[in-house]
């Protein structure tokens, strides 16, 4: 369910804010916008919020400022604590996206940035099933995730990155489960969800789906 990934965290934790913030050439093109994205997702959200995918808390931070009550789901235990320290009053709970407590009042809305693409495309359907069942009604979610309008632009991006010599880049974009607009819109229809996207960068895409009555 996307813990294979887990590890990665550990050696990336004390350089991801460096990664997000443009330092990192490589992923320059992947966080363009970083703030502005996670803004657009924080912006979205009402009520009880589940965040998946903590990390260092970045996102985090916008939902606490919108006075939300926020509860964080994290699988990796450094990530877990770097967030917890710095939001002590934050619940930040050990799970991933198909496995979590379940807070004891109705979920509102579920979010989550540059994680989703962890899981395969069936366990993103799993999930998001899932989140049919456990939202409140009316509720909703709300990620951002880099993703292809479809396989041809995909293969268009490979070529791209290659090209620049973004080595690193190209095998996380080929290791990990990157999907296309088309299967995601599926998926989340097929779950009864009112769908809608928004492209933000060259990578990433808002991802809002309405849980219908």
């Amino acid at each position: 369910m996307g813990r294979e990934f887990v590890g990665i965290f550990d050696e990336w934790i004390d350089s991801y804010d460096d990664s997000v913030s443009g330092k990192d050439e490589e992923y320059r093109e992947v966080f363009a916008g970083y703030d502005d994205i996670l803004q657009q997702v924080a912006d979205r959200s009402q009520g009880l919020t589940v965040e998946f995918g903590v990390g260092t808390g970045n996102l985090t931070e916008k939902l606490l400022q919108k006075k939300l009550d926020v509860v964080g789901v994290e699988p990796n235990a450094a990530m877990r604590a770097r967030t917890q320290t710095r939001f002590p009053d934050l619940s930040v709970v050990d799970g991933d996206f198909n496995h979590f407590p379940l807070p004891e009042k109705p979920i509102d809305t579920l979010v989550s940035t540059y994680a989703f693409h962890h899981l395969t495309d069936e366990e993103k359907a799993q999930a998001v099933n899932q989140y049919a069942k456990i939202l409140s009604p009316n509720g909703q979610v709300v990620f951002a995730d880099t993703m292809f309008e479809n396989d041809e632009a995909r293969q268009k991006q490979w070529e791209k990155v290659k090209k620049q010599g973004f080595n690193n880049l190209l095998e996380d974009l080929k290791r990990e489960f990157y999907t296309t607009k088309q299967i995601m819109q599926k998926l989340f229809e097929d779950a009864g969800f009112l769908i809608s996207f928004s492209q933000l960068n060259d990578y990433v895409w808002l991802i809002h789906g309405k849980k219908q009555a």
